[in-house]
């Protein structure tokens, strides 16, 4: 990978995807990073799975939504690779060849086309982590944000077990453990510094939970200023990714993800 850190060939690509995402995306060729691969995965969203495209750095992780295929991608993403812990799924009908990909702000699915894929993806990422850690002498990141529970898979609120969601009773998420839940059932806040500057939804038991450890950890004063309870709107309770507008339809066919290392040195290495 070091041969690609000032290759034409790697400042090009990374002209390319900055160039894809437009005034949408912010600035990616820094000093020392290297466009490790690229590819389309599979994200499952809130309301249902969708196809993103994923560009591996040496040191982030970046994906957006497709507008029109290998040519224009907006709401981008970027995650730094030393807050990432990768974890593999078991193959659960039709969603096959997935992994977690878990931050302490953020943490969701992705599938890969093929059990190959997967491979190639989760030893490329694994890799740049540990690096990135080596070099930087920092640890791994202990905490991690909760995977939400997709809509679909939650008829009925999760807490409760009795509210039926409908479009009058709407879902929302525990941003504690991701569960489903209807509103009574998450009426209170409470600050998760690692996701939000800002106190978030929380259902009743992770309130309980934290607000337990809260005075076993911290004097009583704080308390009040740091949590707020009830009245919650829903600021906060959308995945930003989720929605596909202006999208111009899945690619047609299945492209095989690109990962460029000392295989690929360009002209100038030769």
């Amino acid at each position: 990978m070091s041969v690609l850190v000032n290759s034409e060939a790697n400042s090009r690509r990374i002209a390319m995807v900055e160039s894809c995402f437009g005034s949408s995306g912010q600035p990616l060729g820094v000093q020392g990073r290297v466009l490790v691969g690229e590819g389309v995965l599979t994200k499952m969203c809130r309301k249902k799975p969708k196809p993103r495209q994923f560009f591996l750095f040496n040191d982030i992780l970046v994906y957006g939504n497709i507008v029109i295929n290998k040519k224009k991608y907006n709401k981008q993403h970027i995650i730094p690779l030393e807050e990432v812990k990768l974890e593999s799924l078991e193959d659960d009908g039709q969603y096959r060849n997935g992994w977690l990909i878990r931050t302490a702000s953020k943490s969701f699915a992705v599938y890969a086309a093929t059990p190959t894929e997967k491979q190639e993806w989760t030893a490329h990422i694994n890799k740049c982590i540990e690096d990135l850690l080596r070099k930087s002498g920092k640890k791994a990141a202990e905490e991690h944000a909760a995977v939400w529970v997709p809509d679909g898979e939650a008829p009925f609120c999760m807490h409760c077990k009795k509210t039926q969601f409908t479009l009058i009773n709407r879902r929302h998420h525990c941003r504690k453990c991701g569960a489903v839940v209807c509103g009574p059932c998450s009426n209170k806040r409470f600050l998760l510094p690692n996701q939000s500057s800002k106190p978030l939804r929380v259902c009743l038991h992770c309130y309980d939970t934290l607000i337990t450890a809260k005075h076993h950890n911290s004097n009583n004063d704080s308390i009040k200023e740091r949590e707020r309870a009830g009245n919650a709107d829903t600021s906060g309770e959308d995945d930003s990714d989720d929605d596909d507008e202006n999208t111009k339809g899945p690619p047609e066919s299945h492209d095989l993800p690109k990962f460029y290392g000392d295989t690929e040195r360009s002209e100038e290495q030769h």
